[in-house]
């Protein structure tokens, strides 16, 4: 029999978590949606440990967010089965640099993931971004990467693709 997997899920904003701000009509971070998505996903041996850090647009994080986000991860990864890290496209590059050359011996796997198009609207990709990267985290070994649109990708040297809308990683 299987044991339980807990699985830390931070969360730091980002388009994955905009919602519509009807009196300002504008998307923005004003609360998290991630309790909703997780809500229609079957989790069966997972437990979800949810830490809300941070709740930006990752344009508006500064080098200490990505030190912060880094620092946390590494606590996270001493006492659970692994870490997702919910996080705005823009910068999220950054983050899973910073995360590299911070957090040294790893024992479990750090898995950041986004959205291109925030989970209200109706072409999001957070879902199967989010599901793809919970399901990274309990099958590869101990590192940093990126999990979207069908793909996972070990730091260091992962970038978005702008024109293409992915992530990326430029062989030399």
């Amino acid at each position: 029999m299987n044991e339980r997997k807990r699985i830390a899920l931070i969360s730091t904003g980002g388009t994955i978590e905009k919602t519509y701000d009807e009196l300002a009509g504008v998307m923005q971070n004003r609360a998290s949606v991630l309790d909703v998505v997780l809500a229609t996903l079957q989790l069966d041996g997972v437990e979800i440990v949810r830490l809300p850090l941070l709740n930006k647009d990752s344009l508006e994080m500064t080098p200490q967010d990505h030190t912060l986000i880094a620092r946390t991860a590494g606590a996270m990864a001493e006492t659970h089965d692994g870490v997702v890290i919910v996080h705005g496209t823009d910068r999220l590059a950054q983050t899973g640099e910073r995360i590299y050359e911070l957090v040294a011996d790893l024992r479990v796997p750090v898995v950041l993931t986004g959205a291109m198009r925030p989970y209200v609207m109706r072409n999001t990709d957070a879902s199967q971004n989010l599901t793809e990267a919970l399901l990274a985290v309990q099958i590869v070994p101990a590192g940093v990467y990126v999990a979207m649109h069908n793909k996972v990708l070990r730091f260091p040297g992962v970038v978005k693709d702008r024109d293409r809308g992915t992530f990326v990683k430029p062989s030399v």
